[in-house]
């Protein structure tokens, strides 16, 4: 439990045998933090072992558990990830393409999986493609031998162990790595079909990360610039919430001609607020991310960008930060859209009643922030800046409209209600 520094040491590391891992930094999604639902998952059928670590979120988890406890399966933990790892291990199937097939039957939502195996490290990527996946090499010579391989959410993972991007695994592809490099083992079965997450590409991915053959700081600056257009202002420095609306501003400073300039400094030792367990800890933390310039931004008219506003409870802590720092007036630019819905697909994001979109309007919004002006992306803007079209990404958190029905408020601890239940 806990950061990676926290959780390992070097020689913790040095003493581990083999010469395939898997490993797991996400937080939960389906249930509570505890050790019991630590990833990666080790599951047990028939003829397999395998050990499973998952990215997303499956909405009928809850129906595939009954189910298999129906036919006398037995789970130690609460959430989805366990039952993924059940339902694979125990396919109905001679290969892994057939098991994979199958699992993709079952399962709804989004998944993205590394799986331990005998045979290998697969890398699946459920067929809508909403998380990210990708896979990269590493080349042992100067000849260019390969190796090793390497499978990630993110390419900048690739990056920082020297590896060399190759490309995504497609939605609805899986691929094996063994000792005669890596192939598809299962390829989509509608390879038109897709609908990432565009909020990958707002805030969750890194913008030094490539994601669909993009670099995602490119669409962040297009981001910034849609906005100029959408929401121009006078005013005399651009800023951004860093870090992941730096680009977003630079993007807007360079479309509005207004200069760009940091008014905010980032803690580099605290983690996302928005996704901490309470709202006391998400105060803290707030204040204990950002500091001003204030030499910087004292009697000027500020542009401040960021990525969104969720619950409404950071931003009004950012604009007093900044009037504390002399700033004339704060006219607030936001690269997401409001946010509306609930994502059921791998953001712990909150609940309808905690998203401040969803129960007030942006001019309610501007006053409960304290700004003197408010304005967000629109979902078109949005989708140029990602060059992209409504049907290739999921918008659900902005429209309400998800790619496969979903249960709208569904409880991540929802199998922790079960169990008490059946106690």
């Amino acid at each position: 439990m806990g950061l990676v520094t926290q959780s390992f040491s070097e020689n913790d590391l040095d003493d581990l045998p083999g010469h395939l891992s898997i490993a797991h930094t996400r937080y939960s999604t389906t249930g509570s933090n505890r050790i019991v639902n630590a990833q990666p998952i080790v599951a047990r059928g028939p003829d397999v072992e395998l050990a499973l670590a998952h990215n997303g979120n499956v909405i009928n988890a809850l129906q595939l558990r009954r189910e298999m406890e129906d036919r006398g399966f037995r789970f130690e933990g609460t959430n989805d990830s366990e039952i993924i790892a059940s339902v694979l291990a125990n396919a109905p199937a001679q290969n892994w393409g057939e098991r994979i097939s199958y699992l993709m039957r079952r399962l709804q939502g989004a998944y993205s999986l590394t799986v331990l195996t005998k045979d290998g490290l697969l890398g699946i990527r459920d067929p809508l493609g909403v998380r990210p996946l990708c896979i990269g090499k590493l080349n042992g010579n100067p000849d260019g031998e390969v190796s090793g391989w390497i499978i990630a959410s993110e390419s900048c993972a690739l990056d920082h162990v020297g590896a060399e991007y190759i490309r995504d695994i497609e939605p609805g592809e899986a691929v094996l790595v063994d000792d005669n490099g890596f192939r598809t083992v299962k390829s989509s079965d509608n390879p038109d079909q897709r609908s990432s997450c565009i909020f990958e590409n707002i805030y969750f991915a890194r913008p030094d990360s490539v994601l669909d053959g993009r670099l995602i700081y490119n669409d962040r600056l297009r981001m910034g610039a849609e906005l100029a257009r959408e929401h121009p202002v006078h005013a005399d420095m651009v800023i951004g919430v860093p870090d992941s609306a730096t680009a977003a501003a630079v993007g807007y400073a360079q479309e509005s001609g207004i200069p760009y300039g940091e008014g905010l400094v980032k803690n580099r030792y605290v983690g996302r607020t928005f996704i901490e367990p309470n709202q006391r800890l998400r105060d803290l933390g707030v204040r204990r991310k950002l500091n001003v310039l204030p030499g910087l931004i004292r009697g000027k008219s500020l542009v401040v960008v960021d990525d969104s506003i969720v619950r409404g409870t950071t931003t009004p802590h950012v604009v007093r930060l900044l009037r504390r720092g002399g700033a004339k007036e704060i006219h607030l630019r936001i690269t997401a859209p409001p946010i509306t819905s609930t994502c059921h697909f791998g953001v712990d994001m909150a609940t309808k009643g905690e998203l401040i979109a969803a129960n007030s309007s942006v001019e309610e919004i501007q006053q409960l922030v304290g700004a003197d002006s408010l304005g967000y992306l629109s979902v078109a803007g949005l989708l140029r800046a990602a060059n992209g079209s409504a049907d290739r990404f999921c918008l659900g958190c902005f429209t309400g409209e998800y790619p496969i029905p979903v249960q709208l408020e569904m409880d991540k601890l929802v199998m922790e209600v079960q169990e008490v239940s059946a106690d």
